[in-house]
């Protein structure tokens, strides 16, 4: 019989290669080719070279975002009922692949039509994109990190690595799209030859995590011996666990701040600072820094816990992000702020899912379920339904304000429109940090996280959940 004591030495708590971490990091840089392309170009793309109107895409990505975020639940139960020779969340990183490349390519074949065939074209392929094809990978593949190791360091690296690696997708969705699109005809067109480039190394990446990425945590024969878990007893397992909520907020915090930096910042730039092309040195920056600081938190990790890191991060980025209203205008004090905040933004963006990972052996040690997928899966639903009001509540906030679009790459803003661009930039991420500083200060997981696995450790030796 197995007992507390040697607990640690089974093989899913052994360490994890450095090529296996990195490979598993790649997964997210594909899935980020996608986001970088949802959460920052593409409205760009449908307001100023579609001629959408920023109303209409709105309208698209509120819905949407309903749509989506039920999709997550449903996926995180279908991940959790899923049985192959690759496991449970590895073979959907490979059935969505392809899929998922496709789908991405059509929200960019838009057809100049009427506003109504436009909303629908939008409406579909968005949801397409989203709520079915990158839900069934990423789900999945946040899942996939728990079932790889119960060892949380080891977790913490995998999260560590993902979010180093995961910004590469949003470099060459971000930065690279917009000049290269205008070396290959700046128009429709040019942006569909583009995307189809990315989606290709998506693919790529993406069947490396699959084929270096094992799961060797299983559960089941503890789990057969069980009462059955009912659907309203998982939920009410999955509502009463704090820190689900807590991790869910700080990786939302994450995503909105995402989505209002990458939606806003290509209007900063070029009706503010009056320069488009600046958007793409600002925004390299920003993922290199946050790069450098996600590669730093290892050895940071030895001094500090994921908690008290995140913290003092999340207390630099509003320092900064403060600091460019001294001089909003000028693009060498708007780069040295942005570097300093991602570098604050850097510790909790790295360990989050490190702490979901915590989250799923707390929800164990509580309720005596076990439910990685389910507890991703309704992460997952939070930080999109977040992330789709907030394209919203900017999309109508510019609406209001009487943002013009424009099929010939831009048209002459009033400066009511001015005024709430650089309302949204330098206000808005200020807010959603400060709300991230108030769920650090209330996080005590990390704390009593080694008492929990013993007891773990302890029943699980008896053979209970």
């Amino acid at each position: 019989m197995q007992t507390a004591t040697t607990l640690k030495n089974t093989s899913d708590s052994a360490p994890i290669t450095w090529g296996t971490r990195i490979s598993y990091g790649l997964g997210d840089t594909a899935c980020n080719i996608v986001m970088g392309i949802t959460t920052a170009v593409l409205t760009l793309f449908y307001t100023d070279y579609a001629g959408v109107s920023v109303a209409t895409v709105g309208l698209v990505m509120l819905i949407s975002r309903i749509f989506d975020g039920t999709s997550d639940v449903i996926m995180g139960i279908v991940v959790n009922r899923t049985k192959s020779k690759w496991g449970k969340a590895r073979p959907w990183i490979l059935w969505m692949a392809i899929p998922y490349a496709i789908c991405t390519i059509s929200l960019f074949c838009i057809p100049q039509s009427n506003n109504t065939v436009q909303f629908w074209y939008i409406f579909v392929t968005y949801n397409l994109t989203t709520t079915v094809c990158y839900t069934a990978i990423n789900v999945p593949y946040g899942t996939l990190s728990t079932l790889m190791t119960r060892s949380s360091h080891e977790r913490d690296l995998l999260s560590v690595i993902r979010m180093g690696l995961s910004p590469f997708g949003k470099i060459i969705a971000v930065t690279f799209t917009l000049p290269i699109v205008k070396m290959v005809g700046n128009d429709q067109a040019a942006w569909i030859k583009v995307m189809s480039v990315w989606c290709i190394i998506a693919v790529i990446l993406l069947a490396i995590c699959f084929v270096r990425c094992k799961e060797t945590v299983s559960f089941e024969a503890q789990q057969t011996k069980q009462p059955k878990v009912t659907a309203g007893r998982s939920l009410k397992a999955l509502l009463g666990n704090p820190y689900f909520w807590a991790t869910l907020i700080l990786w939302a915090v994450t995503c909105i701040h995402t989505t209002i930096i990458g939606t806003d910042l290509p209007y900063y730039c070029k009706y503010v600072l009056g320069n488009d092309e600046l958007y793409s040195f600002i925004y390299t920056a920003e993922i290199i820094a946050l790069i450098v600081g996600a590669f730093a938190c290892p050895m940071l990790l030895k001094k500090f816990n994921k908690r008290d890191l995140s913290l003092i991060g999340c207390i630099i980025v509003v320092a900064a992000q403060a600091l460019i209203m001294v001089n909003p205008t000028s693009f060498g004090w708007l780069m040295a702020m942005t570097i300093i905040r991602s570098l604050g933004q850097a510790p909790l963006t790295s360990v989050v899912f490190g702490m979901m990972g915590d989250v799923v052996e707390y929800g164990q040690w509580k309720s005596h379920i076990r439910q990685e997928s389910l507890i991703f899966g309704a992460g997952s639903l939070g930080f999109k339904v977040g992330t789709g009001i907030t394209s919203v509540i900017m999309t109508a906030l510019l609406e209001g304000a009487g943002f013009l679009s424009s099929t010939t790459g831009g048209a002459a803003q009033p400066d009511s429109a001015l005024s709430m661009i650089s309302t949204i930039f330098q206000w808005g991420p200020i807010l959603i940090w400060a709300v991230a500083i108030i769920v650090l200060l209330l996080y005590k997981l990390d704390k009593i996280y080694p008492d929990i696995m013993k007891d773990l450790a302890e029943r699980e030796a008896r053979g209970e959940m």
